[in-house]
């Protein structure tokens, strides 16, 4: 087996349209919460690339010039898939002129959603979302409650799982595995798990051995390539007081 280590963001795409893992039209696994434990550099590496008509999979498109932005930004996400846009002014001036498809999730059902792809479980019922938009064009069952209950109305989701998955994590051995760091944890597994191909960007490489199984978050059969980098790690919404 080679080496999973790269360079840089850039260096560890430049084969990847060769080998038919990054193309037009693809699914793209973006994980992160906010811009918390985004994948920026990747995305960057990503943008560089010119592939087009993405889906994208994220709990959240980035904020105008971050994360998810910039690839609003130049047009190359055609779909976007999530559960909160809010902070991005580009992303709403595209949905609303119909630019933009975007289909969104409650931010239980997206994460589940992406756990059930990694896991290999094609669809699942859930009660969130019966009765709203959500349920629009869906399959729906009565069932009686897990724990005993009256029956209720529960809807069909499908399980996602994509062509490429972008992650940020904290530490990494040669191997892949992965430590995450607090609210990095959030999708940041789940994604990585989820798709044919991932790609991990990482503040510290450590020698294989040296992390504690019991520290290890996601294990490195789940990533095929490492790259260490230094984020800038923007802060979405910044409050201060008055002095």
């Amino acid at each position: 087996m080679g080496s999973k280590i790269f360079t840089t963001a850039q260096e560890s795409f430049l084969d990847l349209r060769d080998q038919g893992i990054i193309h037009d039209g693809m699914m793209c696994m973006v994980g992160g919460f906010g811009l918390c434990g985004i994948p920026e550099q990747l995305i960057m590496a990503l943008r560089k690339t010119g592939v087009k008509h993405l889906t994208c999979v994220s709990n959240n498109a980035g904020v105008d010039d971050w994360g998810l932005g910039l690839l609003l930004e130049t047009k190359q996400i055609k779909k976007m898939i999530s559960s909160y846009v809010g902070e991005n002014e580009e992303f709403a001036r595209q949905f609303l002129s119909g630019e933009l498809e975007v289909e969104f999730n409650p931010q239980g059902t997206l994460a589940e959603r992406v756990r059930a792809g990694g896991a290999g479980i094609p669809a699942f019922y859930t009660a969130t979302g019966v009765g709203t938009q959500v349920a629009d064009g869906k399959e729906t069952r009565t069932f009686a409650s897990p724990n005993g209950g009256q029956e209720r109305e529960f809807i069909l989701e499908t399980g996602l799982f994509g062509d490429l998955a972008l992650v940020k994590a904290a530490k990494a051995d040669s191997f892949g595995n992965l430590v995450f760091h607090a609210t990095a944890r959030n999708f940041n597994p789940e994604m990585a798990s989820a798709a044919r191909f991932t790609i991990a960007e990482v503040d510290e490489i450590v020698e294989l051995g040296s992390l504690d199984p019991d520290e290890v978050h996601l294990s490195g059969v789940y990533v095929n390539r490492v790259v260490q980098t230094v984020s800038e790690k923007r802060i979405e919404q910044r409050t201060v007081r008055a002095l």
